[in-house]
């Protein structure tokens, strides 16, 4: 299984603009949480918010999922919306998880 960890510094006009801008960019994160989900096999997806910092973890169970998912169309268009509207800078981590532990 793999994860990718997804962090971002949102830009300061995003967070002091308007709702309708929120609001775009909360319909595409649904989106496209949906989409790798739904067509791209993700097993799991989750994101917080804390000021200007995001971070999102998802769980894959191959690399081939993971390079399906960032090609697709939509996803490339919400790529171009977060680096040109919504972030100051981000960083993607593709990790192998080696162990998990849970009770």
């Amino acid at each position: 299984m793999y994860a990718v960890i997804f962090k971002a510094r949102f830009k300061a006009s995003f967070l002091e603009n308007s709702a309708q801008l929120n609001d775009a960019y909360s319909t595409t994160a649904t989106r496209m949480r949906e989409l790798a989900t739904t067509k791209y096999g993700c097993l799991e997806f989750s994101a917080c918010t804390e000021g200007a910092q995001e971070i999102a973890i998802s769980y894959w169970p191959s690399q081939d999922h993971i390079k399906r998912w960032k090609q697709d169309e939509e996803h490339l268009v919400a790529q171009a919306l977060g680096q040109n509207k919504w972030y100051e800078s981000y960083q993607v981590q593709v990790v192998e998880v080696l162990r998990e532990y849970s009770s």
